[in-house]
């Protein structure tokens, strides 16, 4: 006698496939689908479906720079190496990125300035401001800037709904003059009390 005919039909497990405009019209609680419309598994609790996993971590990308990056652009330039792409599953999906970036200045470059990009479209920014220059964070700004190293970073939750390939990306300027350095310092002296250092950029998908 087949094992459902024990059970009953509704005490087997029977996972199926489908989208979220066509699930099963007779659910039976416990019962788990697949949407494939938004890549998610949802079940029915004997009332409404559920998606299971609310909050997940789907994927994960990163990229982390080992090496230095100089610039003298008055504009937004791109930090060379530190970017990452990633294709989300679903357009209702997030993206939390994660940026963490070592950099420094010249003296006499009185304004560094970061910001993150998706694309070719600025994100996690400040509002616009008169002259100010809208970015994410802002490096080493002192006297002593030949000498320092200075560490910031942001996390920002994306909201990007689509499925395409995205590539996330860190660019820096020095808004006045002189030179922006990444990973290391001005002076960048060879000796012991020089340094090197390592910036990174990690993206993860996220389930709403």
């Amino acid at each position: 006698m087949p094992f459902s005919s024990v059970l009953g039909a509704s005490s087997v497990i029977r996972p199926g496939v489908c989208t979220s405009t066509t699930r099963p019209s007779v659910p039976y609680e416990g019962q788990l689908i697949y949407e494939t419309d938004t890549d998610r598994v949802a079940a029915y609790n004997g009332s409404a479906w559920v998606y299971t996993a609310t909050g997940a971590v789907l994927q994960v990308k990163s990229t982390t720079k080992t090496d230095t990056f100089t610039t003298t652009s008055t504009s937004f330039t791109d930090v060379t190496g530190l970017s990452v792409s990633i294709t989300p599953t679903s357009a209702s999906n997030k993206i939390l990125v994660i940026l963490n970036m070592n950099g420094s200045q010249q003296v006499g470059t009185n304004a560094c300035f970061a910001r993150l990009m998706r694309d070719s479209t600025a994100i996690a920014i400040g509002d616009a401001a008169g002259s100010r220059v809208r970015s994410t964070f802002a490096l080493i700004n002192s006297d002593a800037g030949d000498f320092l190293l200075d560490n910031a970073g942001m996390n920002f939750l994306d909201s990007p709904a689509t499925t395409s390939a995205l590539t996330y990306k860190a660019q820096v300027i020095a808004a006045t003059s002189g030179t922006v350095y990444v990973n290391r310092t001005g002076n960048d002296g060879d000796s012991t009390s020089g340094v090197r250092a390592v910036s990174s950029i990690t993206v993860m998908e996220v389930a709403p």
